[in-house]
């Protein structure tokens, strides 16, 4: 919960500087009568929405669990982005038909040089924050961070070409850059919304996300006990920033339940050393049989019935097999 009312935290800050940049951005086309500043400022109302919608999202997901979410409400953050995606891609075709309108009938562009300072001081402040936005919402696993961040630093793209635009026509004259920009840049928007809808279904969807699996095997690998005989049929499903572990720990058969429990605690420290406290484990342990002799390297283990062949080393690949079939 308290990585939670962190990520809430972040997102009214956030919230905030879009608001501010928004305002800064109204003026410079109020002082250029720039149609691609106004389509970025038209784009800026998206963020401005989708922070407001982050923002109650992550509240919903910093609430405790309750009988009605037993796993807590951080699944909405999942809504969240994809509504903030979706509104991206419709900003950007609303801009492309900006830009080719103001292709039929141009707009007179004034003061480009108030402008280009306005939009290019945005542009700084937005990429700025916006990798701040990321880089907690990765630490903190949380989807309605890192899609602000990643649509705060695609702005920032955008904004570059607008200002490198803005710089063409101040020198040259031609006024049809100002919607060749818009129209360039439109599609950059749309690409990163697209990315964001995608993410944010493949959470909704409980897809694996192979790249936070592989960390945590790898991690789990590194620092394996010789009563760990093999880890198998691992799952994780995230909930907005906390993550539900299960998987099944083999140890020897005779340890008895107190020993067995010591195994688990110490699997669930090693996790949460390297993951924090957004992790919940459910571990289900397994009695060596047999055939696990061939894969466990337990020094002057007492009811040994085969000689040890091979260790089993822990990768995304098989941990999420059945422990015979691994060995067989």
């Amino acid at each position: 919960m308290l990585k939670s009312q962190e990520n809430f935290n972040i997102q009214k800050k956030l919230t905030f500087v879009i608001l501010l940049l928004f305002l800064i951005k109204l003026t410079a086309w109020y002082f250029t009568n720039s149609v691609a500043i106004l389509t970025d400022a038209l784009e800026y109302t998206i963020n401005i929405i989708s922070g407001f919608i982050g923002l109650y999202s992550l509240y919903l997901s910093s609430l405790p669990k309750d009988r009605n979410h037993p796993y807590g409400h951080g699944k909405v953050e999942f809504l969240s982005a994809t509504v903030e995606g979706t509104l991206m891609i419709v900003s950007g075709f609303v801009i492309i038909y900006e830009a080719i309108n103001n292709l039929k009938h141009p707009h007179i562009l004034q003061r480009l040089d108030h402008g280009i300072y306005l939009v290019g001081f945005t542009g700084i402040i937005n990429y700025v924050v916006g990798y701040f936005s990321i880089k907690s919402g990765k630490k903190n696993n949380s989807l309605a961070l890192i899609a602000t961040g990643k649509h705060m630093q695609s702005d920032t793209y955008a904004t570059l070409g607008i200002v490198i635009g803005l710089i063409l026509i101040y020198f040259t004259n031609y006024t049809w850059i100002d919607s060749a920009v818009a129209f360039l840049f439109s599609l950059i928007i749309i690409v990163a919304g697209y990315k964001i809808l995608r993410t944010s279904i493949a959470g909704i969807m409980d897809e694996a996300d192979e790249e936070l699996l592989a960390k945590m095997v790898k991690h789990c690998e590194a620092n394996r006990r010789e009563n760990w005989i093999d880890l198998h049929n691992l799952r994780f499903i995230k909930y907005g920033g906390t993550l539900h572990l299960d998987c099944h720990l083999t140890i020897p058969w005779f340890f008895n339940i107190h020993e067995g429990h010591l195994e688990v605690d110490e699997l669930e420290k090693i996790v949460k050393d390297n993951f924090g406290d957004s992790v919940e484990l459910m571990v289900h342990t397994d009695g060596c049989l047999d055939f696990s002799c061939k894969i466990c390297d337990k020094k002057e283990c007492p009811m040994r019935k085969h000689e040890f062949v091979k260790k089993v080393e822990w990768t995304v690949d098989n941990v999420s097999l059945n422990n015979k079939h691994r060995i067989e």
